[in-house]
């Protein structure tokens, strides 16, 4: 149907714990951002986030890390979208300003999220 891809560098201000770690909820809204796209694109509104499925936390985020941010939607109904979503690792930050490009991306974080949109006028 349609797939929104999002980068994004987690910068080390958003470390909340010990080893550079960030919390989980970051990539959640990531997902809200890449929700506003799809609906934008699809129905020329940014829609409203009605909930969250099976989010699994997989892999850790640390500061210094760039994102993939990933939604494809799999579901539309007349006012409502289902998107797949994905958070991928696809550089690591390895200590102060240094980081590697991943030969292959760390999925950190999946979730299933539904979106509502206005109806059609």
């Amino acid at each position: 149907m349609i797939t929104v891809t999002h980068r994004r560098y987690v910068p080390y201000a958003h470390a909340h714990y010990a080893g550079n770690l960030v919390d989980g909820a970051y990539s959640l809204g990531l997902f809200g951002d890449v929700a506003t796209e799809v609906c934008i694109r699809l129905d020329g509104d940014e829609g409203l986030f009605a909930s969250y499925d099976d989010v699994q936390f997989k892999a850790p985020i640390q500061a210094g890390d760039v994102l993939e941010i990933v939604g494809t939607v799999t579901r539309m109904g007349t006012r409502s979208r289902t998107i797949a979503f994905e958070s991928r690792v696809v550089c690591r930050g390895t200590g102060g300003s240094a980081a590697s490009v991943l030969d292959e991306p760390i999925v950190a974080v999946t979730a299933t999220g539904t979106v509502v949109v206005p109806p059609k006028a």
